[in-house]
């Protein structure tokens, strides 16, 4: 696995030194390093339009709401007609999510979900998986008879981002389509809350059993929030979910908003805590939060400049690694925040799916965490029980880096890593 960041593997792996031990090559050629996602299969299709075109549609800017497919089909005419679409990309928040985590770990990922049968060159279904990483695996998808789902971008001249989606076969996903053998292997299981939408849908169903399989193996179960509008009308069902079944939860700061009724970024962040283990919170042009967990016996100080907003000091253990509240003896609270790296591109193309890949650049290190674990048990790092390889502060920069080379392109899946020089993303995205 590649290591998260920009990093050379001797700082980690100093098997010269007393007390290392090498691995066993044989075991690791053999051992499974990979993260699975549950996604609603879709293709982002962006477009420009003015609030007229919303208004005609009944379209509320800057929400997601559910489109029927002939109405889909008619927007989507009028759309090419008018030559108003800048282009189509395989899409999905977990889709995006697995895809820019393969990119930037150079590991399998595991995709589940519906896609259309009958798969023609040039497709929706074709151009989804045109665009995605061949170590993203899609061989456990289920086949449909329906459609491909498609998500349209409708982005206004102030640059609002506003989201209709037809379902297509998004939500066929059926629980005998989850395999359990995989998910318990797995670094952490990936989902969001577009699949908790309707208990009437197979995939609700799909995704309970895929949590449940993932709570009894220990496995993290990953949650990213999807839509404020969508956490608000169903604020209670969810608080109660990520308290059952989540480790992580991952949110901008309109849903973290809908789900604790704080709209202070940081006060969010550390009420999520009484839910989950793990909080990550992403604030646009003010960077990102990180909260968690972790043993007072194995807390660190940090040694930057200590920082006061609505808790004092709050980044006093950020050089700490997280760890489950159950696994801490005396759990104490631990943050870190971020501004933009760089102070963000200069010139920014589409904001979609820059939390996507703040959060890939979280589960990298998470999947490293197990694959250090195992290609070394006895090392000293390997102690404790942590969920992540690196400490919050080392996770946030990784994090807000990524961010910072999705918001420069126009797509939200990466297209290659990082760069390996950062004079040369300056010179990219940066006058001299």
């Amino acid at each position: 696995m590649k290591f998260p960041g920009k990093r050379k593997s001797e700082h980690y792996f100093p098997v010269t030194q007393k007390g290392r031990e090498s691995a066993d090559p044989h075991f690791l050629e053999t051992e499974p390093f990979y993260l699975v996602g549950i996604d609603q299969l879709l293709v982002d299709i962006e477009c420009s339009v003015d609030q007229g075109f919303l208004d005609r549609y009944g379209l509320k800017k800057g929400e997601s709401q559910i489109l029927a497919d002939r109405t889909a089909e008619d927007v989507y005419r009028e759309l090419k007609t008018g030559d108003r679409i800048r282009g189509e990309y395989a899409g999905g928040s977990v889709g995006n999510t697995l895809h820019n985590y393969s990119i930037l770990s150079e590991e399998r990922s595991v995709a589940l979900g519906a896609i259309t049968r009958n798969i023609t060159v040039g497709d929706y279904a074709f151009k989804y998986i045109r665009n995605t990483s061949a170590k993203v695996d899609l061989s456990y998808l289920q086949p449909s008879e329906n459609a491909m789902g498609r998500a349209i971008c409708f982005v206004t001249p102030d640059g609002e981002r506003t989201f209709g989606i037809s379902k297509g076969c998004m939500n066929d996903l059926a629980p005998d389509y989850i395999p359990s053998e995989v998910i318990e292997k797995a670094s952490a299981l990936l989902i969001s809350a577009y699949l908790l939408r309707e208990e009437k849908d197979p995939i609700f169903s799909s995704t309970v059993k895929a949590c449940e399989t993932a709570l009894k193996a220990r496995v993290p179960v990953v949650l990213t929030l999807g839509t404020a509008s969508l956490i608000e009308s169903k604020r209670d069902f969810f608080r109660s979910f990520i308290e059952k079944y989540v480790t992580c939860v991952a949110m901008n700061d309109q849903e973290a908003l809908a789900l604790t009724g704080l709209k202070d970024p940081l006060l969010a962040a550390d009420a999520a805590l009484a839910m989950a283990d793990l909080a990550l919170l992403t604030v646009g042009e003010h960077g990102l939060y990180l909260a968690g967990w972790v043993d007072e016996d194995h807390a660190r100080k940090t040694t930057h400049k200590l920082h006061t907003k609505s808790l004092v000091d709050y980044n006093l253990y950020e050089f700490s690694r997280p760890m489950r509240r159950s696994d801490c003896r005396r759990p104490i609270k631990i943050y870190t925040h971020i501004n933009p790296f760089l102070g963000g591109p200069k010139i920014i193309k589409n904001t979609n799916g820059a939390g996507d890949g703040a959060l890939a650049a979280l589960l990298h290190d998470m999947g490293a965490r197990k694959f250090h674990q195992t290609k070394i048990p006895k090392s000293p790092k390997n102690l404790v029980n942590t969920l992540t390889y690196s400490s919050m502060s080392q996770i946030s920069k990784y994090a807000n880096r990524v961010s910072f080379e999705v918001l420069a392109q126009n797509s939200p899946r990466l297209m290659r890593g990082l760069p390996e020089r950062e004079e040369s993303l300056q010179e990219a995205y940066w006058d001299a």
